[in-house]
């Protein structure tokens, strides 16, 4: 391959080294080598054992749990990277931690997506490749490029190769509304949107719901599953207004804090799909998820940065 800048080179960090792996292997390159260990208090260190000068160096880490020390990790390798001299330094951040807090919704609160943004820029990186921010907005965090992609067209696409009958893209909250209504479209499917009231950090209330559900297979898309609660709520919701007990969920990160596994155990929740832009330990592994990869959205990203393609076509 060639660039306005040296080799392709590709790093992963600890987080997701299984992702990083098959992104390499879709690249037809072997993954930098790197060595990544502990001080005995706790501080990382990490040395790259290959000549970086000049290249084009690709840092492939989500921020996911544990998210303060994947996301050190993540900014100790880029400084390195930049004090090694590299052309170019793509932070690869499948998973961008630290997004829920875009805005301020209270009196004295961070945003913690514009501080990941100021953290990743001051330690080196010159450009950032995520999927499904959980805010869009916070591209616009950035005064470098960001390649935003989308999972979405994996999803219509599996989803597509069931040949639903009868179904309808539900909303889950109206904070999920455009990515339903896109996955609606794809699928040429009709749309309800449950409203639901939040009643704590990590809890919402439904209150009412828009669109015809009963006697129909609800499909339901997120950015994010973290404890499942938003979900659950949804479905009690769907099930009470007579849809089927045959419920799909799609979501791009399986965060799968607790109690989520529990919750998406119930048995109308007929599959689980998600992503591998975050390993899921084998306790997470619920018998009914299926796991897509975004490997192949990855790396050719990559290969298009690295060459100065667009990308763009990789967005819809």
């Amino acid at each position: 391959m060639e660039s306005g800048y040296g080799g392709l080179k590709a790093f992963s960090g600890t987080a997701n080294r299984a992702l990083g792996e098959e992104i390499a292997s879709y690249l037809n390159i072997e993954l930098g080598r790197v060595n990544i260990t502990r001080f005995a208090d706790g501080e990382i260190y990490v040395r790259f054992e290959e000549n970086a000068r000049g290249v084009d160096a690709f840092v492939i880490q989500p921020v996911s749990h544990p998210v303060n020390e994947h996301l050190m990790e993540l900014l100790i390798m880029i400084d390195a990277l930049r004090r090694a001299s590299a052309g170019r330094i793509t932070a690869v951040v499948p998973y961008y931690g630290y997004a829920r807090k875009d805005k301020k919704d209270a009196p004295r609160e961070p945003i913690t997506g514009r501080l990941v943004a100021d953290l990743l820029t001051t330690a080196g990186a010159n450009r950032v490749l995520t999927v499904d921010l959980h805010a869009g907005q916070i591209e616009g965090f950035f005064n470098i490029p960001v390649d935003h992609l989308r999972a979405m067209p994996l999803f219509a696409d599996y989803l597509r190769e069931k040949d639903l009958r009868n179904a309808v893209v539900v909303a889950a909250d109206d904070g999920a509304v455009k990515r339903s209504k896109q996955l609606a479209d794809r699928l040429d499917l009709p749309l309800a949107i449950i409203f639901q009231r939040r009643v704590g950090k990590d809890a919402k209330e439904p209150l009412q719901i828009v669109g015809e559900v009963e006697g129909r297979t609800p499909i339901m898309v997120e950015d994010v599953i973290d404890t499942a609660g938003t979900l659950s709520g949804a479905v009690e919701v769907l099930m009470a207004k007579g849809a089927r007990p045959e419920v799909y969920i799609c979501a791009t990160h399986a965060v799968f804090a607790p109690p989520a596994v529990q919750r998406l155990s119930r048995e109308e929740i007929r599959e689980v799909i998600v992503t591998n832009t975050i390993p899921l330990e084998a306790e997470k592994r619920l018998p009914k998820l299926s796991v897509l990869s975004a490997a192949p959205l990855l790396a050719e990203a990559i290969r298009r940065i690295h060459l100065n393609q667009s990308v763009s076509i990789l967005f819809t």
